[in-house]
């Protein structure tokens, strides 16, 4: 028996959960027109196989026509749902993984123009900034009407083999009510008293238990703290906590913290990298404490230490790792095997969210099997034929593909020419709030380290080199180099300087900076970030009609808190067309020749420095002097490659190796595309 607290079971009304840890509902939005299909089980049962205790699947299913999917979401509210939902319940049931579904309105949390076109409802008539969609104030017939679909909703996840539900009541329609901030109702259900505030929710829970009796598993994560003026205090938080609990309505309570209406608010109460670490897990211990029921939490919990110390310290039943197990889906049973070191650590890039936040799909910055079970192995295969992999860059291409090809048994040998890996995530890194991000390279050199990848850092590759080693496969994993070439332009821009030069501290940032944005991600806002810290004045310009779209909402976050206080401005739909030394001042300053898309008007504006961020271009010189000496002449099967088949391309009976590249020696691309690209290529070679 485990001495360990986190592998202790824990007796949930009659159920028993064989530790003590899960992963809370979240939507990854995998569904198909509404049915968790074959993916969605493939995710969850991913985890459910690996020794995860409970699994709470959506974020959040939703009840009734009028709270359409805006995140992909599981429509409760269709009776074909039930098989579906009975397919997964079974799925996970068969490794010994309890399932659970959270049920929602979202209230005012979506927009009229999807699903049926109904009109969004709320007991606020105010509409949420982030969904942006004004609401109907909700009558007394929408609220009969809302309370059936709840209670409809909850009898089809029961019919559907599920241990439970779960209500969610943080910023959407159930809080709506309860949240002195947004309720603008009067009468039973008025803002006037808590009491009143609580009826609605109150109301769904008696309808609920009317239908699946009292032995269903019925809880409810809600926020017990809004963290602002005028919102829920920690004391009003604990009353509504207690208030629940002598209902003997509820049989768990999923504490958070916090508001999610805004992208600052919902970063807040889901931290991204940069920030502290479990920020909300002492108070919902409070809760625990006033309460005596089941508590559960989840909030950057993303490493073994902290989710023990939440269950021994008494202040949790049940500990939420949920993108913890989105890196890696094997945390359980690799606690149980003593393997706590080759768990792949979540960086909190919460590229996850972000994506489903601009209507994406989730999906994890550095485990590109994370979402595509069906296709992708979470535990690589071994290959039945050794052979020598020869990989040419350490960048977070590279070093996956050295990684898989180590795991698959093969002899791998990585040159690198920096003295260290990592490529531009070690430039990521530099930042003190990005420091997380070298994790993806930390854990791959380990992983390497322990199956004898041979690592040759200060090499300069060349062709000689690569073919004495007599491979059988080539990888080109060389990345690029900043791109000053102005858009559709052939001149190469030699008065700038790129957003590498201020991030890795090569170039100092001047007195009054145009940072030049045609990529969109975050290098700019990276320089822009540290430049200002320095008192620099700085305009952050792009052509698009939005700056930082690749950064996306929850990321996007702590820049903008960085540089409200700063001389930053600005500008959208704006272009850069040339640069000049400027014959109209003396000294070192440059003019901007500026102009837009939208008309042929033009300006010129002066400058101390002109930084450039956009993208890269490949270096791929070594790449073409190795094409002819290929059997393959670097083609890829895009066929093979996506069905997961074996390349064998020959294009030249004379060719010793195949060659490929990834990442950015094909274009510029991300850190999760790098990683891809390795993953679906090498574990089939």
């Amino acid at each position: 028996m485990s001495n360990d607290p986190l592998l202790e079971p824990f007796a949930l009304k009659h159920l028993t959960l064989k530790n003590r840890i899960m992963t809370t509902s979240h939507e990854p939005a995998y569904p198909e027109h509404g049915m968790p299909k074959e993916r969605y089980v493939a995710y969850h049962v991913e985890r459910a196989k690996a020794g995860v205790a409970l699994t709470m699947t959506a974020g959040s299913a939703s009840v009734s026509r009028d709270s359409p999917p805006v995140f992909n979401n599981i429509l409760a509210y269709r009776d074909e749902v039930v098989p579906w939902i009975q397919q997964l319940t079974d799925g996970v049931h068969e490794h010994g993984c309890a399932a659970m579904i959270q049920l929602t309105h979202l209230g005012r949390r979506t927009n009229w123009n999807k699903g049926d076109w109904l009109p969004s409802v709320s007991s606020s008539k105010h509409r949420e900034p982030s969904h942006r969609a004004f609401p109907k104030l909700i009558e007394d017939w929408d609220i009969e009407r809302i309370i059936n679909d709840f209670a409809d909703s909850a009898q089809r996840m029961q019919a559907g083999g599920m241990d439970g539900i779960e209500l969610q009541v943080y910023g959407h329609l159930l809080d709506q009510f309860w949240s002195p901030l947004t309720n603008d109702l009067i009468g039973p259900y008025g803002a006037d008293t808590l009491e009143n505030r609580m009826r609605f929710p109150m109301d769904v829970l008696d309808a609920i238990r009317k239908r699946v009796g009292s032995e269903f598993i019925v809880g409810l994560r809600f926020t017990a703290d809004e963290i602002q003026k005028g919102g829920i205090t920690p004391a009003q938080g604990i009353e509504i906590s207690k208030r629940l609990a002598a209902s003997g309505q509820v049989d768990f309570l999923n504490v958070i913290r916090g508001r999610i209406h805004t992208d600052p608010a919902l970063t807040d109460m889901i931290p991204v990298q940069g920030m502290p670490n479990a920020p909300h897990l002492d108070f919902a211990g409070e809760v625990k404490k006033a309460t005596g029921l089941p508590t559960f939490h989840a909030a950057k919990i993303s490493d073994v230490a902290t989710a023990r110390h939440a269950i021994s310290a008494g202040l949790l039943d049940m500990v939420g790792m949920t993108r913890a197990h989105m890196a890696d889906p094997h945390i359980v049973r690799k606690i149980m095997e003593g393997r706590e070191e080759d768990i792949r650590p979540c960086v909190g890039a919460t590229y996850c969210l972000d994506r489903i936040y601009q209507g994406g799909e989730a999906l994890c910055i550095h485990n590109a099997a994370t979402g595509r079970e069906l296709t992708m192995p979470h535990d690589i295969p071994k290959a039945t034929i050794k052979k020598k992999v020869v990989i040419i860059g350490a960048g977070p291409a590279g070093m996956e593909a050295a990684r898989v090809s180590a795991e698959r048994g093969h002899h791998v040998v990585v040159f690198e020419a920096a003295p260290k890996p990592g490529g531009q995530i070690r430039l990521a890194a530099q930042s003190p709030r990005r420091r997380e991000m070298m994790s993806i390279i930390d854990w791959r050199i380990t992983q390497c380290e322990a199956r004898n990848v041979e690592f040759r850092f200060n090499t300069l590759a060349q062709p000689c080199d690569i073919t004495e080693l007599e491979p059988d496969v080539v990888i080109i994993a060389t990345g690029g180099l900043p791109n000053t070439q102005l858009f559709e332009t052939n001149k190469e821009q030699s008065s700038v300087v790129t957003s590498w030069d201020i991030i890795s501290g090569d170039v100092k940032p001047a007195k009054h900076m145009l940072i030049y944005d045609e990529s969109g991600d975050h290098p700019a806002l990276q320089a822009a970030e540290f430049a200002a810290s320095l008192g620099s004045q700085i305009e952050i310009m792009t052509p698009d009609r939005t700056f930082a779209p690749d950064v996306m909402a929850m990321n996007l976050v702590p820049y903008m808190r960085s540089l409200q206080d700063k001389d930053v401005t600005f500008t959208v739909a704006r272009r850069l067309l040339d640069v000049k030394k400027s014959i109209e001042h003396s000294g070192k300053k440059f003019t901007a020749l500026i102009g837009t898309d939208y008309s042929d008007h033009t300006y010129a504006m002066d400058y101390d420095q002109i930084v450039v961020n956009y993208g890269t271009l490949p270096l791929d010189e070594l790449y073409f002097d190795l094409k002819p000496l290929s059997s393959n002449a670097g083609e890829v099967d895009q066929t093979a490659l996506i069905l997961g088949q074996v390349q064998e391309v020959s294009r030249n009976e004379a060719g010793k190796f195949q060659l490929f590249r990834i990442g950015d020696a094909v274009s510029a691309r991300n850190t999760h595309a790098a990683i891809y690209d390795a993953l679906r290529l090498m574990k089939d070679i």
